[in-house]
């Protein structure tokens, strides 16, 4: 999570138009702080929304069903701000993967709405980490 951060900051640290994302790309630094940015998203959220939740849905013995059915358990169980909000982070991470070198400007679009996303990974990855404590106390 803390290099994700970081990544995080270095790409954003100065704000960037499509048309410059295009120019920087050719600059190996920037492009491979693309790249991790947008593998340790697809990462994050992955491991957060289908590994980690369903794994944590088992112990509490919460049941398991489909995607969207998680997302709503989990946002009751104040795991996730919304599932709405999830099923953005989850298309972003589809839309950065595959629309990556034939489109600049839905990159850029990408980019910008993951890194809008970057406080609430952080505060699930908290929630997570705090969830089970409380539960034990």
């Amino acid at each position: 999570m803390l290099h994700w951060q970081q990544t995080d900051q270095r790409l954003f640290g100065r704000p960037f138009s499509s048309e410059d994302l295009l120019i920087h790309l050719e600059d190996i630094d920037f492009s491979e702080r693309v790249d991790a940015f947008v593998a340790r998203f697809g990462r994050l959220q992955d491991l957060l929304g289908d590994k980690l939740l369903l794994a944590w849905l088992r112990s509490m013995e919460e049941g398991v069903g489909a995607v969207l059915e998680n997302l709503d358990r989990a946002e009751k169980l104040g795991l996730i701000d919304g599932a709405d909000d999830w099923l953005a982070v989850r298309k972003l991470r589809n839309l950065m993967v595959h629309e990556y070198i034939d489109r600049t400007e839905t990159l850029h679009m990408a980019l910008d709405a993951a890194h809008a996303h970057v406080e609430m990974l952080a505060q699930t990855v908290e929630r997570f980490k705090l969830r089970p404590q409380s539960l034990v106390s």
